[in-house]
């Protein structure tokens, strides 16, 4: 796979969307909650490519709920593929991708396209920059679930993930409780077998 010729990356919340509309951004990759309105701040962007995709941030089924499925992660590899096709050699390419608080659809789907972009990076190398991005990130496990699939990393990535989730904790010990609460206990329990 060619890389993805993009220096500079974004990864935010919807709040923080008004803050890059002069940030000369020239991608987006857009997660929503399914039936959430266009983003406001969108209109005063300069002309940019984007990919919006709709489920929730979820890994556990439940009433209403839109689970990730692989065909949203397919359609993130196809936006990387065609991230490639449109950027202009020469040009500064800005992506951005958001979700709603920037923390767990936003930062799976960059680390997605950072693997994609990168065949031979170490997955915890990825990550690596994936915290130095958004320092709060928690990526969705079902999402890298079907990444690790679709671009063959056999399980590497996310083994990575859950190396990841070990050092959030160990920075930040409530998130075990908040992931807990929002019906995520498999990926803290990802984290403490991690660290054994």
């Amino acid at each position: 796979m060619r890389p993805i010729p993009v220096s500079l990356l974004t990864i935010c919340g919807l709040s923080e969307l008004e803050s890059h509309r002069t940030r000369g951004v020239t991608h987006v990759l857009s997660i929503l909650d399914p039936e959430w309105p266009e983003p406001e701040p969108f209109r005063a962007y300069d002309p940019h490519h984007r990919t919006t995709l709709n489920f929730h941030d979820v890994i556990e089924p439940g009433p209403g709920l839109i689970l990730p499925r692989r065909e949203h992660v397919e359609r993130i590899v196809a936006f990387g593929e065609d991230l490639k096709d449109s950027a202009v050699e020469g040009t500064d390419p800005h992506l951005l991708v958001h979700c709603h608080m920037g923390i767990s659809r936003s930062t799976a789907a960059m680390a997605t396209l950072l693997v994609q972009a990168h065949p031979r990076e170490d997955e915890d190398a990825i990550f690596a920059r994936i915290t130095e991005i958004r320092p709060q990130a928690w990526p969705n496990s079902r999402m890298i679930g079907f990444a690790d699939e679709l671009l063959g990393r056999s399980g590497r990535f996310t083994a990575a993930l859950a190396r990841l989730y070990a050092r959030q904790l160990a920075r930040r010990p409530e998130t075990a409780r908040d992931m807990r609460g929002l019906g995520r206990a498999r990926e803290v329990d990802m984290a403490e077998a991690a660290r054994r």
